[in-house]
């Protein structure tokens, strides 16, 4: 694979598993030095950092609850004394599931969460970074499409980090930092798939019906993500869209 992120350090949230790992596979595989992000996957986040270290880069874990600004500006430090700078940050992280958070939890971390993570992280990016905010067709096309039930906490809170942050949109261009949105279907492998099916039982059999094409898998899912960050070739606020969108 081409080495085009050597010399580059990638902050990746929600990087223990799943999509947010396998980017950072990817991004350290063509050369670039990772922070690994995670809110309480130690043991996860440290084999990924095994994977990492294991290319001949250099992993950083940096734990965190993006929706504590105490843990954001702790990463903050970590990042500047290990690396002095940030080139790639790439905002995978994100939630409104889970049964055991409160109701405004969603908010919390898809738009609060990600607007303090840019804001916290600015300082250490230089003109040529980049700032990758990854959502799903549902929450992109939010109120103007339909979507399943259940997943509109997701939908409507991740709609709204993404607003909040194209909002910036000016402040970015101004200090040379690229911008851009990567939405996807939904993704083979992750749990959004398993936790829209138990609810509604047979909601997957029935979206395999109605468009038989494969949705993509986590790792096709990432190398859109690490391609977007590779080109920087677009317009801020560019959105690549991976799988279809019904």
């Amino acid at each position: 694979m081409p080495q085009d992120f050597s010399g580059q350090v990638a902050l990746v949230t929600g990087a223990s598993r799943g999509i947010g790992a396998e980017i950072s596979r990817q991004l350290a595989q063509r050369g670039a030095d990772i922070v690994i992000n995670y809110r309480s996957k130690a043991a996860r986040a440290e084999a990924v950092a095994s994977e990492i270290t294991a290319f001949g880069r250099t992993a950083l874990l940096a734990q965190a609850d993006l929706t504590q600004i105490n843990d954001l500006i702790t990463t903050q430090t970590q990042i500047q004394q290990a690396f002095g700078k940030l080139d790639l940050l790439v905002l995978n992280a994100s939630g409104g599931l889970e049964k055991d958070k409160p109701a405004s939890y969603a908010m919390d971390l898809n738009l609060t969460a990600q607007v303090q993570t840019v804001e916290t992280m600015l300082p250490l990016m230089q003109a040529g970074s980049c700032i990758v905010f990854v959502t799903s067709h549902w929450a992109h096309f939010y109120g103007e499409r339909p979507i399943i039930a259940g997943y509109e906490p997701v939908a409507s809170s991740k709609k709204a980090g993404e607003m909040a942050l194209r909002e910036r949109i000016d402040q970015f261009t101004q200090r040379g930092i690229h911008f851009y949105v990567v939405s996807g279907d939904m993704i083979e492998g992750t749990i959004t798939p398993k936790l829209l099916d138990r609810a509604q039982p047979g909601f997957l059999a029935a979206r395999k019906e109605h468009n038989p094409e494969p949705i993509p898998t986590i790792e096709e899912f990432a190398q859109a993500i690490v391609e977007t960050a590779a080109d920087r070739s677009q317009a801020n606020g560019h959105t690549v869209f991976v799988g279809p969108i019904i």
